[in-house]
């Protein structure tokens, strides 16, 4: 930072914050100490403590929100969790309430409850954790909490329970410098920091072994500046041409001085005009724009200096908002661009669209010269923001563009783009009658059904993506897609053979509902596993169900598959909390197809994930660049109800259980003694498992996939590498400081070690993989944007694009991006976890 600009902070204000207030329970640190053996004597009951028991107690915390001696909010706690070496929850509670409607006194109260007897529950101790800072500014961040023994905590304003106390322990003071390192305050040496981190791991260690104190971690969200108290302004007056801001899109100032901060006699007073549009920028704009298109318009050429100013807007990701000036010049130069397929999005988002003339100009003059644009940028367009349905026809007419195979690639998106639609036309009757804005149908109901019915494998898929979105709780959208279905099946009951493939529909419909109500049935009885079993397969094998035998049907996960049958004997229940069917589907070819059926489960964040992971191997492949990835058939048909298909492979944790090491497992299914460099293996083997290490490497990275451990990572006899479960993405980890990068030790056994050349080969896999796919983020960025309102619980309300951009890191130079990639491979094994302690890579993969 410039010695001039040191003063130049901004901050954003708590009444824009529109988010639920969420943190996470981390873990419970310390030595509780047990009672005498005077004291058990004396009170018998005790001997049911806790803390007596010689195994790790069932903890659970209890929090609450509390404001000047007042509930907010009812108590919550975390769930039930059986601990084996430590009390850590890595839980994240939400409270029913936002940020903006905090007061400045509010505190959080948390108190760990251990087992008293066997009715009751006796504190093990409590905490009052205040929201606030001295100077109002919202607390972020990790933070210890003192825990007083045998207390519960009172959450008064003047409390007995204060999660931070006057005096400060060593590691009280290596957290404040820690925080100071992580803003940036303190200069980085990234030898220097290791051994300081390694330091601070053995200091933590002995403080802990002498403390008798016990301290809860907690973990608050970080937000890119600091949200300062502020009252909501008595007088908002919405804008009639800025987009709604969302919450994640903070408004920033410059910060008050700390005495305008704190002096209680100063009043905030709103101005009821501020965000009224100003007349004279109003004005200055119409001079700027030209309305007439003469012939002087038409034919402006921007200068070199401008040209490369332009280049560098149309390079803008689309999550990146245009400054005034900057959709002046757009508008300026709308001619010009017009051939530039990379201009259209930029130009309609510099389009004052409650100015007739301008709209009317956009719309009807220049969309129609405009040239044909790119696939990411129509789905932008098919976006919320986009409401002129001319605008939003333009973009399916480029969708037309797209053969089958590659609009299945966007189907979900498309299905999901049809929310947007309806909220279009909703609107028409809340404008006045001289808008130029259209509300008419853009036809993409229309285009979606046409390509459906000419195409079976991509009709069956969409008519199993609207049947899900009919299902969903919200009537409203519900009833929308119920009359995109009614109208599907009308015409695919006009088209030829349309009354055989309505049928067919029907049946796939009756399948998954027999095997939904058997699949509720067994995973809510008592039964042992083995029972379980036994009663799946008498279940298959009753010829009143009709499911040993089926005349040939298409399979709902791949309408390419043509089953007959099911073999009982083959199937089986899987060992998890939703105990969900392995069903082995015998096929028209004599080959079988093996599926996982779930219910009880969203699968739609699975099938999100393993649609994008399809993507980006299509796209790799496109750039001659096969890195072997598995990106299996997975198909929610239903909000809690699914099936995916089964690859035979097995857990890295069992291989390493069975074999040893990743090696021992490949060369016993597939050695080769005169191999050279190939430890045994064939080297086709060894080169398969390089690549789809690589290939998953990266786009685990670039979609933030969480909570990995061995046994969501699979390894088939040869070679193939992939994931599974993907229950957390875009950052979210159960584990506290997850690597950004997740890359195992078992992993790099397996090609030989960080020497050998095949982890060098790896790496080169890796940087090619991240290069081609950071030229299409945009495509990536706009696919995962429009599933925003689709109820995915790790999208929902979240600002997706700001997650993904920054695993792309388009900000840099190919050759720098590159290089960041690398440093991401090569960080060391010690991550820094605030006011904790340095976890190894191993415990994150082991836990």
């Amino acid at each position: 930072m410039d010695k001039d600009n040191r003063d130049d902070f901004t901050f954003a204000k708590l009444s824009d914050l529109k988010l639920p207030v969420t943190f996470r329970v981390s873990q419970l640190e310390g030595t509780r100490q047990r009672k005498s053996v005077l004291e058990v004597l004396e009170e018998p009951e005790l001997r049911h403590y806790g803390a007596q028991s010689s195994t790790l107690s069932d903890l659970y915390v209890t929090c609450q929100l509390v404001a000047e001696n007042k509930p907010l909010t009812i108590p919550f706690r975390t769930s039930f969790k059986a601990f084996k070496h430590n009390h850590t929850w890595n839980e994240w509670i939400t409270f029913p309430i936002r940020y903006c409607d905090l007061p400045l006194s509010s505190q959080i109260t948390f108190t760990v409850w251990d087992i008293g007897s066997p009715r009751t529950a006796v504190p093990v101790g409590g905490s009052t954790f205040r929201m606030f800072g001295k100077k109002g500014t919202l607390r972020r961040g990790k933070h210890r909490l003192l825990l007083w023994p045998d207390q519960e905590a009172d959450g008064s304003m003047e409390s007995k329970t204060p999660s931070k106390l006057g005096t400060r322990d060593e590691m009280g003071r290596l957290e404040k410098l820690v925080k100071k390192y992580e803003r940036g305050d303190l200069p980085k040496s990234d030898w220097l920091d290791k051994m300081a981190f390694r330091k601070m791991e053995e200091i933590h260690a002995a403080e802990t072994a002498k403390s008798n104190n016990m301290f809860l971690y907690i973990d608050i969200p970080r937000f890119d500046f600091p949200v300062i108290f502020s009252e909501p302004e008595t007088q908002t007056i919405p804008s009639t041409s800025a987009p709604q801001t969302t919450a994640a899109q903070l408004p920033m100032a410059p910060i008050l001085p700390p005495s305008f901060a704190t002096d209680p006699h100063l009043w905030a007073v709103s101005d009821p005009d501020m965000l009224r549009e100003n007349p004279v920028e109003d004005k200055h704009r119409r001079l700027v724009r030209s309305h007439r298109s003469s012939p002087y318009d038409r034919e402006l050429k921007p200068n070199a200096k401008i040209r490369d100013e332009l280049g560098e807007m149309l390079n803008y990701p689309p999550s990146q908002p245009l400054t005034s000036e900057e959709k002046d010049m757009i508008w300026k130069f709308r001619f010009y661009l017009a051939r530039d397929r990379r201009g259209l999005t930029k130009f309609l988002k510099s389009v004052t669209w409650r100015d007739p003339t301008e709209v009317k100009q956009a719309v009807e003059e220049l969309l129609p010269m405009w040239t044909e644009i790119d696939t990411d940028d129509a789905l932008e367009l098919l976006g919320p923001s986009t409401v002129d349905s001319r605008v939003r026809a333009f973009a399916v007419r480029q969708l037309s563009r797209a053969d089958d195979e590659e609009l299945m690639l966007y189907l979900l998106q498309l299905v999901q783009a049809l929310k947007f639609e309806s909220a279009a036309s909703e609107q028409r009757s809340s404008r006045s009658a001289t808008s130029a804005i259209s509300y008419d149908d853009s036809g993409l109901t229309d285009f979606l059904v046409t390509r459906g019915v000419q195409n079976f494998v991509l009709g069956n898929r969409l008519y199993w993506y609207l049947m899900v979105e009919v299902a969903l709780e919200d009537k409203v959208v519900a009833k929308m897609y119920g009359r995109v279905v009614y109208k599907f099946l009308n015409k695919i009951l006009e088209s030829e053979g349309g009354s055989e493939r309505r049928e067919l529909m029907r049946r796939q419909g009756l399948l998954v509902e027999t095997l939904g109500k058997r699949a509720r049935e067994i995973r809510t009885s008592k039964d042992s596993r083995q029972k379980k079993i036994e009663k799946l397969r008498s279940f298959i094998n009753d010829p009143k169900h009709g499911l040993v035998d089926i005349s040939a049907l298409p399979l709902p996960l791949n309408a390419r598959v043509q089953i007959t049958g099911i073999n009982a004997e083959k199937s089986s229940v899987f060992k998890s909390n939703q105990y969900p069917f392995l069903l082995y589907f015998k096929c028209t070819d004599e080959t079988e197809y093996p599926i996982i059926f779930k219910d009880g489960d969203d699968m739609r964040q699975d099938q999100l994930v393993l649609q994008l992971f399809t993507l980006m191997d299509r796209l790799l492949r496109k750039e001659n660049l096969d890195l072997k990835l598995s990106p299996y058939d997975v198909l929610a048909t239903g909000p809690q109800q699914g099936m995916m298909q089964f690859i035979p492979s097995k857990t890295i944790a069992t291989i390493v259980s069975e074999h040893g090491t990743v090696l021992n497992y490949l060369r016993a299914n597939h050695p080769d003694e005169g191999s050279v460099g190939t430890y045994g293996v064939e080297p086709s083997v060894i080169d398969i498992f390089v690549r789809s290490c690589a290939g998953y490497c990266v786009v685990t990275y670039l979609l933030g996939v969480g909570d990995r451990h061995l046994d969501n990572l699979l390894l088939t006899p040869d070679g193939h590498f992939f994931h599974v479960d993907f229950g957390y993405i875009l950052g979210r980890d159960p584990k506290p400081f997850p690597p950004p990068v997740k890359v195992c030790k078992e992993m790099v056994d397996g090609m030989g070690g960080a020497q050998s050349t095949h982890y060098v080969r790896f790496k080169n896999f890796c940087f090619t993989a991240f290069t081609i796919l950071r030229k299409s983020a945009n495509l990536i960025l706009n696919l995962v944007a429009l599933m925003v309102d689709a109820n995915i619980p790790d999208i929902k309300h979240r600002d997706v694009h700001e997650q993904i951009q920054e695993k792309f890191r388009l900000d840099l130079t190919e050759e720098e991006a590159i290089k960041h990639f690398e440093a991401l491979l090569n960080e060391t094994s010690y991550f820094t976890v605030v006011l904790d302690r340095i976890h190894d890579l191993a415990q994150y993969w082991r836990s």
